[in-house]
C-alpha cells in the first residue's frame, strides 16, 4: 500500500461514540450510497477498545448488509487505523472509485 487511507476523498465523516450512533451512521451512508461517488466515508470512534470493536463491526456488516438489502454492489474497501490520540477511524470507499482515482 503505498498511500494512506486518510489521503483519500471523503464526502462525510461521521464521529460515533456507542452502538446506537453506529447504526445511525449505517444508515445514512447506505441512503447517500456508493453509486456514482468519487469520495468516501469516515467513522471516527473512540480508542476505547471494546467501544471500537463493536462500532466497527456494526459499521462493516451493517454496510454490507444493506447494499445487498439494497441490491448494490457490495465491493467495497475499508481501513482502519489510528486517526489521532483519541480516535481510531474507518474508512470506506467503492473499490471502483479507488481503482478511478489511482490508488
Amino acid at each position: 500500500m503505498d498511500f494512506h487511507p486518510r489521503d483519500l476523498p471523503i464526502s462525510k465523516i461521521y464521529d460515533i461514540k456507542d452502538e446506537k450512533d453506529a447504526s445511525d451512521a449505517v444508515e445514512n451512508i447506505i441512503n447517500l450510497g456508493f453509486k456514482n461517488r468519487r469520495e468516501g466515508f469516515k467513522v471516527l470512534m473512540p480508542k476505547e477498545s471494546k467501544i471500537a470493536k463493536r462500532i466497527g463491526y456494526t459499521v462493516t456488516t451493517g454496510v454490507t448488509h444493506g447494499l445487498r438489502q439494497k441490491n448494490e454492489t457490495r465491493d467495497i474497501r475499508y481501513w482502519t487505523y489510528h486517526h489521532d490520540k483519541d480516535h481510531y477511524a474507518i474508512v470506506l470507499i467503492s473499490n471502483s472509485t479507488l481503482t478511478e482515482l489511482g490508488f
